[in-house]
């Protein structure tokens, strides 16, 4: 070995004193908001890709960009000026403003604005990455520039990850979509964040164990650069063209540069004991690394026979929680707990008391926290693992609390360091050099593994019929531990003690026009069953999800999937997954000899498995209704009398105003773009659905024109499933742009208005009921001629909602039942609006109210109480007044406008005084259930 030290404690401080806001915060709340998300997942949209992106994109990309420039400044022994300084803290801004904006684009589905934020993110780690090059081409020779290597090629694959991710809230179908998420997270996960930890450790381990470097690190870690790297690249390009087997190729030599590089690193260990908790936490992190890149890549080289994507993402989606916990945060709490009290202290004295604190019940941490997380990666109840998580997550975030305190006693010591300097090197929990009695170690030790046993003791007694359940037993655990080698999940045959006859039968199905052909095959009991599913439709995705938890994925238009179902032991039971399509007759059933179906009619799909993953792309499906787990409706605490709080903004009713005609005489042409998005959206006080909405409302944007306006549509879907539009205002053939679009796809719809009126427009795709119920309607007004002037006009539509589960989309059975099974009627999509925040108007003033029933089920009987109508246009005609004028009274007025579904006009009024007017639906059980509303009429 050398006798240089790599660093001393005076090299490791950063480059400048003193608190920097940009520079010292931003890691410490990314962690603390990633366990507020964690504590509340339940309640937030998309909990799992928020947590880990909370951890990997904000807490540790932070810190990689705060502390790979510090050791890049102190291994090359450069200096940094006051512009570089603030061009440092421009990159910081970027980096977190981007996050922020990435993760605002993502939860709610508005693919530009994460584009904005993925941009920023790039840009600010690109700059990093020329930063660091051009120091280091700038410095004089020094052994250390291979870690610097390490930064400037991590550096390269994070905006290439940004694009990709980018593009994954856009929305691909399977397996595209697997393909470009596996790209994504491997060149963010092991190229960003694994090539800065891995090159850190080069030289910060000998120093966290407080000796020398070794001869062979450095030549290690100059061998090991290239592989690693050649791995990421051969991953991801793997990953992007759809071979399993170069995937696998590429961990396969990642996890080689790996053992290159680590094994002077384990020798440094052996020689030198790691006992503080900074380096028992590292090596920890080291010890998961390798385990996640073993068990990915022999999963993936299971899969890439068959080339099965479905595999290979089971496993990857089920390992990456682990890359967060078990790596990405032991190293950044790990470097910090070293870092932090070299960074504030001021002399032996504050270092010696930082170090104590920060390494106070270390092994009970240690212990604890990765005891907790092998019981999470162990085939146990999910309460169980509810409480693990909570274990993990309330041990480890006690470093924020433990940073804090180490802060405080640093200054305090630097203010008496006497005190400090006379102490015992045993003195309090864990010394900075590691001298400790050992029955206090054990006793700590002991400590945490009985924390984790009591944890699964208190999940077990939350749920005492978890003693009977088992890993094949448990949706997500399924697919983990039962995927068979072939790549299937295997079927329940041990349940049945059905042998395995050898025999495999495959069958060819086509998806298409809402049925499988066949939707129904019959085995021997024993065989095993692989089915090649192809999508034949022109336009919808379809899956194939079978009951006992095997599944192809969303196919689209013109792909195929195979899905291996294991050994079949009795009837089983299959659908398509995607909203509503189920109801609409989508099953599949697979039947033993001897046996019928046992399949559920369209009021029953208890035995759904939902997706625990959080592929953005498909959220909102697989929760609710007759495509997911039976879940209470969001109806079930609400009070459809209750009026939304204060500060509620109700949507504008007032009726956009008409374009100005072209002076030349020639029609006006409105173009528009709709956009198809998904979005969790309120529809009633505390009542939350996932909607399917064009521009992100439900009802859509409201058209307003005249006769012989011609309206240019472009339809855009960035759904998950496919989308269509219809437009009563419309005369033409349906087939080309009524049709239904994919994912990703747009069309372009132009019409003439030709016929005054206020029509509807919907999504038409089937079925339609549940497209419409669920927010895909809107209103296109187009004005008769000669209509006269009033002083005010507004729009109302009127509509139903069939709850789901909170967050949830449309219960497609209750929706396909008819009206009676509605929860909630509202005007304009939420109930009571106009109860809390009245439309308003003058005595005298005229008023003019479009309604339009938008159903899909329920009629409507429009009426304002307290007033009369003196003007009212029905479907193309007045039935009251003209449009030289409303009628005599003494020729009779209206009291209710009465429409079906698709129905619409208008009623004119004045109010005769000031005073408050409610307006309802007269079918009065509707108005109860939230279709009603108030005008505050003042004096004039």
């Amino acid at each position: 070995m050398r006798s240089l030290p790599i660093a001393h404690a005076d090299s490791a401080r950063p480059t400048s004193r003193g608190f920097q806001p940009m520079r010292d915060l931003p890691a410490v709340v990314w962690l603390v908001l990633a366990v507020v998300a964690t504590l509340v997942h339940q309640w937030v949209p998309a909990p799992r890709w928020l947590m880990l992106h909370l951890v990997f994109l904000g807490a540790i990309s932070h810190s990689i960009l705060v502390w790979s420039q510090h050791f890049a400044v102190a291994l090359l022994h450069a200096q940094i000026t006051d512009v570089q300084r603030r061009h440092q803290t421009v990159r910081l801004v970027l980096l977190n403003a981007g996050t922020v904006v990435v993760i605002v684009g993502v939860l709610g589905m508005w693919w530009p604005v994460t584009a904005v934020g993925a941009s920023a993110i790039g840009a600010g780690v690109l700059w990093h990455g020329v930063s660091l090059w051009r120091r280091l081409r700038s410095a004089l020779g020094t052994r250390f520039a291979s870690t610097v290597h390490f930064y400037t090629a991590a550096a390269v694959f994070l905006p290439v990850g940004a694009v990709l991710g980018t593009l994954l809230s856009h929305g691909f179908a399977d397996p595209t979509h697997a393909q470009v998420k596996f790209s994504h997270a491997l060149l963010n996960v092991l190229g960003w964040m694994g090539l800065t930890i891995l090159g850190t450790l080069i030289t910060l381990w000998p120093t966290i164990l407080r000796t020398k470097l070794r001869d062979d690190s450095l030549p290690a870690a100059r061998r090991a650069l290239p592989v690693l790297v050649g791995g990421v690249v051969i991953a991801s390009a793997g990953s992007l063209v759809g071979w399993l087997w170069l995937v696998a190729v590429g961990l396969a030599v990642y996890i080689a540069g790996v053992v290159v590089l680590e094994v002077p690193l384990v020798r440094t260990a052996w020689s030198k004991r790691p006992v503080t908790f900074a380096a028992q936490s590292v090596a920890a992190s080291q010890v998961w690394l390798v385990g996640c890149l073993v068990y990915l890549t022999v999963w993936v080289a299971i899969a890439s026979p068959r080339n099965d994507w479905v595999v290979a993402q089971d496993h990857f989606t089920w390992i990456t929680p682990f890359l967060a916990a078990g790596v990405a945060l032991p190293v950044l709490v790990g470097a910090l707990s070293y870092l932090v009290p070299v960074s504030v202290s001021r002399g032996p004295a504050s270092a010696r008391a930082a170090n104590q604190v920060m390494d106070r019940g270390a092994w009970f941490r240690i212990t604890a926290t990765h005891g907790a997380l092998i019981v999470c990666a162990l085939p146990v109840p999910s309460i169980v693992r509810v409480a693990a998580s909570l274990l993990y997550v309330g041990v480890m975030a006690s470093f924020l609390v433990l940073m804090v305190q180490a802060m405080r006693a640093a200054k305090q010591a630097q203010r008496d360091p006497s005190a400090h300097l006379a102490a015992p090197e045993h003195t309090g929990p864990m010394s900075a050099t590691g001298d400790r009695p050992r029955g206090q170690l054990v006793g700590q030790a002991a400590t945490g593994l009985i924390a984790v046993a009591l944890t699964v003791v208190v999940g077990v007694i939350a749920d005492p019929s978890a003693l009977g359940q088992t890993a094949l037993g448990q949706g997500a655990d399924a697919g983990r531990w039962g995927v068979s080698v072939s790549g299937g999940v295997v079927g329940d045959s041990a349940a049945h003690d059905v042998p395995a006859t050898g025999d495999t039968v495959t069958v060819d199905v086509e998806a298409r026009d809402m049925r499988f052909f066949p939707d129904s095959i019959t085995v021997n009991p024993g065989d095993q069953l692989v089915i090649n599913l192809t999508n034949t439709d022109g336009a919808d995705v379809h899956d194939l999800v079978l009951a006992n938890g095997a599944k192809t994925g969303r196919i689209a238009p013109g792909d195929s999937a195979t899905l291996d179902a294991g050994v079949v032991s009795g009837a089983l039971d299959g659908w398509c997954s995607i909203v509503g399509h189920k109801n609409m007759g989508m099953v599949f059933t697979v039947l033993t000899s001897g046996e019928k179906s046992t399949q559920p009619s369209a009021d029953d799909s208890s035995d759904a498995p939902t997706d625990s993953g959080t592929d953005h792309s498909a959220m909102g499906h697989g929760t609710t209704g007759t495509d997911g787990a039976a879940t209470d409706s969001a109806a079930t605490d609400f009070d459809p009398m209750a009026t939304p709080p204060a500060d509620f903004t109700a949507r504008d009713a007032s009726l956009p105003p008409l374009s100005p005609a072209p002076s030349d005489g020639s029609p006006t042409v409105h173009r528009e773009t709709f956009e198809i998005v998904e979005k969790d959206i309120e529809v009633a006080p505390g009542v939350t659905q996932r909607l399917w909405t064009f521009n992100g409302a439900a009802p859509g944007p409201t058209l307003h024109g005249r006769v012989g306006d011609i309206f240019e549509i472009t339809l855009v879907n960035n759904g998950s499933m496919g989308h269509s539009i219809d437009f009563h205002a419309s005369n033409l053939a349906p087939d080309g742009p009524m049709r239904t679009i994919p994912p990703g796809e747009s069309l372009v719809y132009r019409f003439t208005a030709e016929r005054a009126g206020i029509w509807m427009y919907h999504c038409g795709t089937m079925p339609m009921t549940a497209h419409i119920a669920n927010g895909m309607a809107g209103a296109v007004i187009i004005e008769p001629d000669d209509l006269p002037a009033v002083d005010r006009s507004y729009v109302l539509t009127q509509s139903e909602f069939y709850l789901g589960p909170q967050g949830g989309t449309v219960d497609v059975d209750r929706a396909l039942s008819g009206g009676h099974a509605a929860d909630v009627v509202a005007f304009n999509g939420y109930a009571s609006q106009y109860a809390a925040h009245p439309l308003t108007a003058v005595t005298g003033e005229r008023v003019r109210v479009w309604v339009l029933d938008i159903g899909p089920n329920k009629p409507s009987s429009f009426h304002i109480v307290g007033g009369q109508f003196d003007r009212v246009w029905f479907e193309g005609q007045y039935i009251l007044g003209s449009e030289k004028g409303p009628a005599d009274p003494a020729n009779g007025g209206s009291q209710a406008l009465g429409m079906q579904a698709a129905q619409g006009g208008f009623v004119e009024l004045t109010f005769p005084e000031a005073g408050n007017y409610p307006f309802v639906t007269h079918i009065m059980a509707d108005a109860e259930m939230g279709a009603r509303g108030v005008f505050s009429v003042s004096a004039r």
